[in-house]
């Protein structure tokens, strides 16, 4: 591994861990680097008054080997002649627990070698590229999109810390990318920016969307105010990450995660033994196959097996295919509501929140009910300078929505919580209130549901 000075009081706390649980292999070779020693005179020479080591850290390094030091060497072969390429684990890489607790997910050389080509080649990424990269790269949406992509096709990258809507349209007027990669909550920030018209972000020929489900409303919104394409895309840290997207030439189709990439195959199987496959239209768990599957959970042998059968990744998202081979996701099986025997997916009602000109950002969930089972309870920010009433929310609601979809509750809020990359914790709502359980499960029989694919609301 190889990290910033300032870290390493943090990571060499963890390398003793490691240690002293018996897995000294782990973290094993770890070099340090200090910022300063990549900058340009003089912004060099001012850095270090800027950022100071803490006294742990500097106790720390004095043992460690820096990143400099191993440049300097002489290059020697390292690679193992048993080396698997399949096999091998190059990566251990955790999921963003939005759902349940993150899990440790092993992926091979290959699986990372595989996504970033599919990745690169899905919108003819080349040396004349240029993506502006603001997801962290320790995710797997940052790392093979916005970090591997680039390295395999010679783009480049423009590097912004952290989402700031400010700091990413300044980034784009001022170096003209020609590509982003986003979560649905940073365009939800882009296009309720009230100077987005001021600035020129006429050099983007792609925007990619993943990592959570997109309203239908943020995305065209964001077309019309900056007459670009969003292509929405599905993938998952099991594998790697981005699977399937919209065509970057083709049909878009609003509301769908598109088709799949080259060498991945999917399919829709029915919840009760998850072995048939299901016709077009009909709503089924999303399963998959192809070379960026995972190798397993690590040290969770029994999850392993359960997730993986036969070669197939059983993703735990609900979706369906329609005529013409797009996917669309539903949601996921562990965020269906079932309310007096009704299966009531969060993300159609997240879509007409969406619509109301006064809400910014929602979250659906499920609550305990003793008569119903669970009743269905929103939670939502509004727009700057809006204002608005929970009735009057729930009123907007019964407008378009069946009456047992309805929200029997809506709680407005400053912020919602926000994992890393920006997808809304719902396990973090759920554990706030003692009687909803953080992990819900159900039995994954079908119960009765109203759900027509292709229209999330009543006509």
């Amino acid at each position: 591994m190889i990290s910033l000075d300032l870290l390493a009081g943090r990571l060499e706390n963890v390398r003793e861990t490691c240690h002293n649980l018996g897995e000294p292999h782990l973290l094993e070779h770890t070099f340090y680097t200090s910022l300063n020693e990549f900058m340009p005179y003089p912004i060099k020479t001012l850095y270090p008054l800027t950022r100071k080591l803490s006294p742990e850290a500097k106790s720390r390094l004095a043992q460690c080997i820096w990143l400099k030091s191993l440049l300097d060497r002489e290059p020697t072969p390292s690679i193992s002649k048993e080396f698997d390429f399949h096999q091998d684990e190059a990566l251990l890489i955790y999921t963003g627990g939005t759902t349940g607790k993150p899990k440790g997910v092993m992926l091979s050389h290959a699986a990372l070698v595989a996504n970033a080509t599919q990745g690169a080649a899905w919108v003819q990424m080349g040396k004349d590229d240029r993506l502006l990269t603001v997801l962290p790269i320790f995710h797997g949406f940052g790392m093979s999109v916005c970090m591997n992509a680039p390295l395999i096709s010679g783009a480049s990258c423009v590097l912004i810390p952290r989402f700031n809507v400010d700091d990413i349209l300044k980034g784009i007027h001022r170096y003209q990318p020609t590509l982003f990669a986003g979560v649905p909550t940073m365009y939800i920030g882009l296009i309720n920016h009230p100077r987005l018209t001021r600035f020129n972000l006429t050099s983007l020929r792609g925007c990619f969307v993943g990592a959570a489900p997109l309203a239908p409303e943020v995305k065209r919104q964001f077309e019309e105010l900056t007459n670009s394409k969003l292509m929405e895309g599905y993938g998952l840290t099991e594998a790697v990450t981005a699977l399937c997207a919209n065509p970057y030439r083709g049909i878009n189709k609003t509301g769908s995660i598109g088709i799949p990439f080259a060498d991945v195959v999917m399919r829709i199987r029915d919840l009760e033994t998850g072995e048939i496959d299901l016709p077009t239209l009909e709503v089924g768990e999303i399963v998959l196959k192809g070379p960026d599957i995972m190798l397993g959970y690590y040290n969770l042998p029994e999850e392993t097996a359960s997730s993986i059968r036969n070669g197939w990744l059983y993703t735990g998202d609900l979706g369906y295919m329609d005529e013409d081979g797009y996917f669309y996701i539903v949601d996921r099986k562990k965020d269906m509501i079932i309310t007096g025997g009704f299966n009531v997916y969060p993300r159609e009602i997240e879509d007409i929140l969406y619509q109301h000109p006064a809400v910014k950002e929602a979250c659906v969930i499920g609550q305990p009910d003793d008569y119903k089972g669970e009743r269905v309870k929103a939670f939502i920010t509004l727009r700057e300078g809006e204002t608005v009433e929970e009735q009057a929310i729930i009123t907007f609601c019964r407008q378009h929505l069946l009456p047992y979809k309805v929200p029997r509750q809506v709680e407005i809020r400053s912020e919602l919580p926000m994992t890393a990359i920006g997808k809304i914790l719902k396990r973090s709502l759920r554990e706030e209130d003692p009687g909803i359980p953080a992990n819900p499960s159900h039995t994954g029989t079908q119960q009765q549901s109203e759900f027509t694919p292709g229209q999330s609301f009543k006509g």
